[in-house]
């Protein structure tokens, strides 16, 4: 059996990255010798990670993973823990400061792992990378060699100074990733997906930019898309199970009811491509138009694609109304962006909106949530977002890495700026758990204010 579950705080680009990968084939038990942990950052989370995810109590690892592996969901964890029963810690292979690998064995079917974890550089004890593999090599494995290693770190640098939107920024960050190349940060890397994942770690604590992203992969990464396609589409048409995988999730779409008093609830966790879901949501819309006031959820929506940002809003305007203005450094041009004409059904008019937010919602969410915000149409309930405002694109580095680079930026025309790095700032600050219900409660107050039905 095999379990795959990913690390993303954007849209993915190109192929799909394994960040937790468990097998389940029953082999015997071995005698477990004593496992000597590293007094390494690296060291400390992988004890304080065994020591919560063993214990099997659904609110401690809760509350472990909200600190540390905040991209895991619980359900998840949860799942990983029936599966397993825990892990016995059988020895530490190699680690440095911020990595380590390490063999282990499932209590619940003593079935060997060997496993890989890897912290963030800027924030203590945060995990960015957890694998957990059958023992022994993986048919397909891919060992790095020195010479390997360096292309990649020095393709990765390259590639974020020619295309990144702000390019003295790109320059300084490429440098300052040879600086740590030259100085031995990556010498004992061999691992593909470690590498990768510090390399993310460390262009994103360089260039304070939450979008960037270096991925591996053990399949042939395709060449870069065609220099006149739209680097805002992390898929670029790459993916042909795209849409059934879209459709398999109902294009992110998770509720779309009617609360007391006559009040539509919509929860979506994507900004799906349009091509493929503009039906669900054209779909949720309608189903939702007669509410007297309007909810949507966006804490775990993470971002997508800002074709359906602007579908999605163009619901909420009788006329064509620019929402904000995207540069492009590729072109160093710029562009309006405006919210549709016609739509299909009927829109939600002239009556309220709130947009629940917590710190995971991201890029796209984070452009819809900014734009409606100032153009006084909602009103953004929750925590301030993630602080992710710039467009991607993906460039390959060689045959199993490639880079997401930000590579331009999306601009007010009210504020004449945008939220990257800041987040969207609520207009009524409350904790992401308990948005729902201080929204509803404003709304129900209001309605016995007013003796109106929501």
């Amino acid at each position: 059996m095999r379990l795959v579950l990913k690390r993303a705080a954007h849209a993915g680009a190109y192929a799909a990255v394994i960040c937790i990968t468990l097998a389940l084939p029953h082999l015997s038990a071995a005698v477990q010798p004593t496992a000597v942990i590293p007094d390494t950052p690296a060291g400390h989370a992988l004890t304080t990670w065994l020591d919560a995810f063993n214990s099997g109590d659904r609110d401690r690892i809760n509350a472990y993973d909200k600190a540390h592996i905040s991209w895991l969901t619980l359900d998840d964890a949860m799942d990983m823990h029936k599966r397993t029963g825990g892990y016995e810690l059988l020895s530490v292979s190699k680690s440095e400061a911020l990595w380590i690998t390490f063999s282990a064995r499932e209590k619940g079917t003593s079935t060997p792992v060997s496993g890989a974890l890897v912290v963030k550089p800027d924030t203590e004890g945060v995990i960015s990378l957890l694998m957990l593999n059958p023992a022994g090599p993986e048919p397909n494995e891919i060992k790095l060699t020195a010479a390997q290693r360096d292309q990649v770190i020095e393709g990765a640098a390259r590639r974020f100074a020619d295309n990144y939107v702000f390019p003295d920024r790109g320059r300084s960050v490429a440098d300052a990733l040879e600086a740590q190349r030259r100085r031995g940060d990556y010498r004992d890397i061999t691992n593909g997906e470690i590498l990768a994942s510090r390399l993310t770690d460390d262009l994103r604590a360089i260039s304070h930019d939450k979008h960037v992203d270096v991925r591996f992969s053990k399949d042939v990464v395709p060449p870069d898309p065609p220099a006149n396609s739209d680097p805002r589409d992390p898929h670029q048409d790459t993916d042909p199970g795209l849409k059934a995988e879209l459709e398999a999730r109902n294009c992110g779409f998770e509720k779309a009811e009617h609360l007391e008093p006559n009040v539509g609830y919509l929860k979506f966790n994507e900004f799906a491509d349009p091509d493929i879901c503009a039906g669900t949501a054209v779909a949720a819309m309608n189903f939702l138009a007669d509410s007297s006031t309007l909810i949507i959820d966006l804490r775990d929506n993470h971002g997508g694609r800002p074709e359906m940002v602007t579908l999605m809003a163009s619901y909420l305007f009788a006329v064509p109304t620019r929402l904000n203005d995207v540069y492009e450094r590729s072109d160093n041009s710029t562009r309006e962006s405006w919210t549709k004409a016609n739509v299909a059904g009927r829109r939600f008019l002239d009556k309220p909106v709130y947009l629940l937010t917590s710190r995971r919602t991201f890029s796209a969410a984070e452009d819809f949530s900014y734009a409606l915000q100032n153009l006084k149409r909602a009103t953004v309930l929750g925590e301030s977002t993630g602080g992710g405002a710039h467009l991607i694109g993906p460039h390959r580095i060689n045959d199993h890495y490639f880079i997401i680079v930000p590579v331009g930026r999306s601009i007010s025309p009210i504020t004449k700026t945008d939220w990257e790095g800041t987040g969207v700032e609520p207009d009524i600050k409350v904790p992401a758990a308990d948005a729902l219900d201080e929204a509803l409660k404003r709304v129900r107050d209001q309605a016995e204010k007013t003796g109106s039905p929501g």
